[in-house]
C-alpha cells in the first residue's frame, strides 16, 4: 500500500484559557500520536483555549499568530500535520476555527459552519455556555487536507449533525473525516451513531477528537475514536483524561492503539 493512511484524534483536558499550558499539552500529544506512526492529528473543539465562549474574543487568534509557532515546529520535527482548535479571527470576524498546521510551515483554516447551543438539560441545575451564534459567526473555509496518506475534510461539532456536510464531502472525494468535537455524555450515544453512520454511508475513516475533562462549566464525554470505512470501532479512550487514539492502514488492514498521555 503507497499512500498509507496514518491518522489519529488528541483527547485533551484544556486548562480554561491558558494558552501556553494548553499548547504544551498538545506538543506532548502530537508527540505520543507519531510515536505510533500518526501523520495526521486532529483536536479537538476549540482545544487551544478551552469551550470558554466568554474568554473567545479575547484570546481569538489570527492565520499567523506567533502562538501556533511552537506547533509549527513541532509538526515539521514529526512530519505530522496537526489541527487544533481556536477561536480565529479572520477579515474582522469571529469565527470557531481548526488551524491546519503543515509539516511544511503552510497553514491553512477550517471554520465551523454550523453554530449551536447547548440546552439546559447539558448541566441540570447549573449554567450552560451562550448560544454560539451570539460569540461567533458561521464560516465557509473548508479545506481539504491532503497529508497522511489521504484526503482528509474537517468537521467541527455540530458540523457533523449536518448530514449535507459529510456528503459534500465525500463527493470532493474525501476518504476520511475529522470530527473535532465537544460534547456531553448524555450525547455520547447519538454521536457515535451519527459518526458511524458517516463512516458506513460514505466509506470515510472517521476519526473523533473530544475533550477528556470538563469545559465551559459542562462536563465532557471523552471517549476519542477511530472508526474504519466499513464503521468497524478500531480503538477508543475513555471518558476522562489526556490521551491518543492512532489508526494506520496497512496492507493486511488497519492497526489502532488507544493510549493515555500519562500512565
Amino acid at each position: 500500500m503507497t499512500n498509507t493512511r496514518a491518522i489519529g484524534a488528541a483527547q485533551t483536558v484544556p486548562r480554561r484559557g491558558d494558552v501556553p499550558a494548553n499548547v504544551e499539552e498538545h506538543l506532548r500529544l502530537a508527540d505520543l500520536a507519531a510515536g505510533e506512526g500518526a501523520r495526521l492529528v486532529v483536536f479537538p473543539e476549540l482545544s487551544l483555549t478551552g469551550y470558554e465562549l466568554d474568554l473567545a474574543a479575547e484570546l481569538a487568534f489570527e492565520e499567523d499568530d506567533p502562538r501556533l509557532d511552537p506547533l509549527r515546529q513541532r509538526a515539521a520535527e514529526l512530519a505530522a500535520t496537526l489541527v487544533v482548535g481556536a477561536p480565529a479571527r479572520l477579515d474582522g470576524r469571529l469565527h470557531v476555527g481548526a488551524f491546519v498546521v503543515a509539516p511544511t510551515g503552510s497553514l491553512d483554516v477550517y471554520t465551523k459552519r454550523r453554530l449551536g447551543a447547548f440546552p439546559a438539560s447539558a448541566n441540570p441545575g447549573g449554567p450552560v455556555p451562550p448560544p454560539e451564534p451570539s460569540v461567533f459567526a458561521p464560516g465557509d473555509r473548508d479545506p481539504l487536507v491532503l497529508r497522511a496518506g489521504c484526503r482528509a475534510a474537517v468537521a467541527v461539532c455540530a458540523d457533523t449533525g449536518d448530514p449535507g456536510h459529510a456528503a459534500a464531502a465525500a463527493e470532493r472525494g474525501a476518504d476520511t473525516y475529522l470530527a473535532s468535537m465537544f460534547f456531553t455524555p448524555p450525547e455520547l450515544e447519538a454521536e457515535r451513531a451519527r459518526l458511524r453512520g458517516v463512516a458506513t454511508r460514505h466509506g470515510m475513516a472517521v476519526v473523533l477528537a473530544g475533550y477528556g475533562g470538563p469545559s465551559g462549566g459542562l462536563p465532557s464525554a471523552g471517549c476519542s475514536a477511530v472508526w474504519s470505512p466499513t464503521g468497524e470501532l478500531l480503538a477508543e479512550l475513555g471518558p476522562a483524561g489526556a490521551g491518543a487514539v492512532v489508526a494506520v492502514e496497512q496492507a493486511a488492514g488497519w492497526r489502532a492503539v488507544a493510549r493515555p498521555l500519562d500512565g
